[in-house]
């Protein structure tokens, strides 16, 4: 059984990891702590989880937690993950996994030095339509890979009150959009790429509205990169578009591929369209969190590729001339 503490009682846990769990056997989730004690037992109560923290260190200390999922603000991934590392805790950290590159890497050396995991939670990279544009790359029917296209955006209006919106925080369209179009192309090229140039627009607080960078990788194909939170009440698009010297891939929907998503392949003349089956990304992620575990087998949003996802932002930051207060 693998037992879970939620670190934040934030609105994305019981989607990310409450709900999975409850479809497992193998899984529960025990505990959540906030720094309001009022605020974790009003969670705990509502998601029907035995037992709440008012202190995050105390969640540290409960021995029948296994893995910490850290869902608190960017500005706080680094501190609290590094402390249920060392606390002898595995850690699902959420995405961004951290205000810089920096302290990426600190979070990394304190996971190799500790010898637990720690895992980024790009739920969409364990679902099965990320392998599936795996496998068309491999195929290789676009050929050479001359173009990216890549674009995360969504009604979010801008609110003071609102850490997506707060650069203090780690708020800002590329981090809470933008690093998902990041990790997109470069699982797609595997490569790092360079930062060419950057633009975007900010709110009164300094964070970013939208973002569009141009990288360029070291094989020779260049990516467009774009993130926005928008005033347009409904608005989601999460899109990859991939031109090469033989063919054109499409993929509408890759952040929540189960609720409808489409795969475009012109080759040749031919357009295929098609689907792959699957889960909620969520699931597939806690299924691939669990088999990880008993396997001791690198995830594919573990070690290294953290640091690069931020290495990437960071640079895009620098180039566009602001970022998220350090």
């Amino acid at each position: 059984m693998l037992r879970i503490g939620i670190l934040g009682a934030a609105g994305i846990a019981p989607a990310a990891v409450i709900r999975p769990a409850r479809r497992r056997t193998d899984v529960e989730v025990v505990a959540v702590a906030s720094r309001r004690i009022a605020s974790a037992q009003q969670f705990a109560e509502r998601h029907r989880i035995d037992r709440f923290y008012g202190d995050y260190s105390a969640l540290m200390s409960d021995p029948d937690v296994d893995l910490v999922y850290n869902a608190l603000p960017p500005s706080e991934h680094a501190r609290w993950s590094i402390a249920a590392l060392e606390a002898g805790k595995h850690v699902l950290c959420e995405k961004p996994f951290a205000m810089n590159a920096d302290e990426a890497a600190q979070m990394l050396e304190a996971a190799q030095s500790t010898g637990h995991r720690l895992i980024e939670a790009f739920h969409d990279r364990y679902h099965p339509l990320s392998a599936e544009l795996d496998a068309v790359k491999a195929s290789g029917e676009l050929g050479e890979i001359l173009t990216l296209s890549a674009d995360f955006s969504s009604s979010n209006p801008f609110d003071p009150a609102s850490l997506r919106h707060d650069p203090r925080l780690g708020g800002g369209s590329l981090m809470d959009l933008g690093c998902y179009p990041v990790h997109w192309v470069r699982a797609f090229m595997g490569e790092e790429p360079t930062v060419v140039r950057a633009s975007g627009s900010l709110n009164p607080l300094g964070a970013d509205l939208s973002v569009a960078a141009d990288l360029q990788f070291p094989s020779g194909a260049t990516a467009l990169i774009t993130s926005a939170m928008l005033e347009e009440p409904g608005h989601l698009n999460s899109s990859l578009e991939v031109v090469g010297t033989q063919g054109t891939l499409v993929v509408k929907n890759l952040v929540f591929p189960s609720r409808g998503h489409s795969i475009t392949l012109s080759h040749n003349g031919l357009d295929r369209i098609w689907t792959v089956r699957g889960l909620e990304t969520y699931d597939h992620q806690l299924e691939a969190i669990v088999l990880g575990l008993q396997s001791g087998q690198e995830l594919l949003t573990e070690g290294p590729d953290s640091v690069s996802n931020m290495k990437v932002i960071d640079l895009i930051y620098a180039a566009a001339g602001f970022g998220p207060v350090k």
